[in-house]
């Protein structure tokens, strides 16, 4: 969706282009009043962006470019590897984009610089989520790695956690998200409620689990809570004998013949889900809007013991310095002032600064996507596919609805290393 004039590529007075305005002095003019700094502007630099392939869009970098004239190269690695760089090589990249339970990993080596707020101009208007911990003015579930615990550092150079706000954050918010099970209602015919679900030999052989192991264990333990089994103190940090008990019953239900698959890779849970092999499993919302996309029936199904929650932000390295500094300052500001967030919102994500995002799109979208109200015409994707058809409403509603629901986050635990090597366990059971 374009509009007719880009309030981010042309200036509100004249409607120009900046490419127009970048011409004699009023391109120096217009250069000052957009708050570009005039060296970057002179001199093109690239950006060299580490993080999962998920997060890179094409189209956010071309726009990007475009605007500014800086230029983005997407560095692709897995989420593990993304976390490795930025402890082993620190240099290797201008810009992060990693998980915010990554940081209990990369914060105390040093190679992350405090991202000074003082610069950042929407840094007021970020979601109080992620600084404290709120939607709505209520506290949300913070088992796990809460982003409120991390966000803060106790100076640009520190090492350590701030336990209250302070000038410099860890990450500035990109993208996030609360995640739950995916259904095919047209194959179940009947209400979904609870994450015990999951394992009910109802769906013998037609449900399937997220194999990736930090990940994977959370929701396997919203299951064995949500099941009567065990209520553990933090779902995101367990003791052995926990990991245990959670592996256990995983085992016996893989054993059972419970599940039609251990899924790692996007396109795998959307085919699983498309051909109606597997009618209940672990699920992002892309990939149950992409089994929409194919005409095919598909819930993120809200429940009752709420969410696991996830979330993404920008980092910088602690070397970086002169240009490529502004230049990440720049891209920081850009990303956060609506257009992506906007980008984002449509594809159902959600943006940090919920505020410029609005601004960025039509009443009726935002009314969809973050209202919870029913569509007053067809919702579509950036790319213009179509999402839901008029009348339909959100799965799991508002943003407060779903981000209010937040159970636990997404963490790295004290016993990751045995917890891996239980999962493996399970795997190979």
């Amino acid at each position: 969706m374009s509009d007719p004039i880009d309030p981010i590529s042309a200036t509100p007075a004249t409607g120009l282009s900046r490419r127009s305005l970048l011409q004699g002095t009023a391109g120096m003019a217009g250069i000052l009043a957009s708050g570009i700094s005039p060296a970057i502007a002179q001199e093109k630099i690239t950006l060299r962006y580490l993080g999962t392939a998920v997060n890179q869009d094409k189209t956010i970098a071309e726009k990007f470019e475009k605007d500014t004239g800086i230029k983005i190269q997407y560095v692709a690695v897995t989420t593990d590897d993304v976390t490795k760089r930025a402890v082993t090589a620190p240099n290797s990249f201008d810009l992060i984009d990693t998980e915010y339970f990554s940081l209990k990993k990369i914060v105390p080596t040093g190679n992350l610089k405090g991202i000074d707020v003082k610069k950042i101009k929407n840094a007021d208007k970020i979601t109080p989520l992620f600084t404290t911990g709120t939607v709505a003015g209520k506290a949300v579930g913070d088992q796990g790695t809460a982003p409120k615990k991390v966000i803060f550092l106790e100076g640009e150079k520190s090492k350590v956690f701030a336990k209250s706000p302070t000038q410099f954050m860890s990450l500035i918010p990109t993208v996030y998200n609360a995640d739950t099970l995916g259904i095919r209602p047209d194959l179940i015919k009947r209400p979904i409620n609870s994450w015990a679900e999951l394992l009910n030999p109802e769906f013998k052989g037609k449900t399937a689990i997220l194999n990736i192991p930090s990940i994977g264990i959370m929701d396997a333990a919203m299951v064995v809570e949500a099941m009567g089994l065990y209520k553990y103190p933090d779902k995101g940090n367990m003791t052995k004998a926990e990991i245990d008990l959670t592996i256990k019953t995983l085992i016996e239900a893989k054993k059972a013949g419970q599940f039609r698959a251990l899924w790692k890779d996007f396109n795998e849970s959307v085919n699983l889900m498309a051909s109606g092999e597997v009618v209940i499993q672990s699920m992002w919302s892309p990939a149950v809007t992409a089994v929409r996309t194919k005409g095919i029936a598909c819930n993120f199904q809200p429940l009752k013991e709420g969410y696991r929650a996830w979330a993404a932000g920008f980092g910088l390295p602690a070397t970086l310095s002169g240009r490529k500094l502004d230049g990440a300052y720049e891209f920081i500001n850009w990303f956060l002032d609506g257009w992506a967030g906007a980008y984002l919102n449509r594809q159902g994500y959600y943006s940090a600064v919920l505020d410029t995002a609005k601004s960025k799109m039509e009443a009726y979208e935002w009314a969809y996507w973050m209202e919870g109200k029913a569509a007053t015409q067809d919702i579509k994707s950036p790319n213009g596919d179509v999402l839901a058809k008029a009348g339909a409403v959100r799965d799991g509603g508002s943003y407060e609805a779903r981000m209010g629901g937040i159970a636990c986050w997404n963490a790295v635990m004290d016993e990751n290393e045995y917890m891996v090597r239980k999962w493996n366990e399970f795997v190979a059971a």
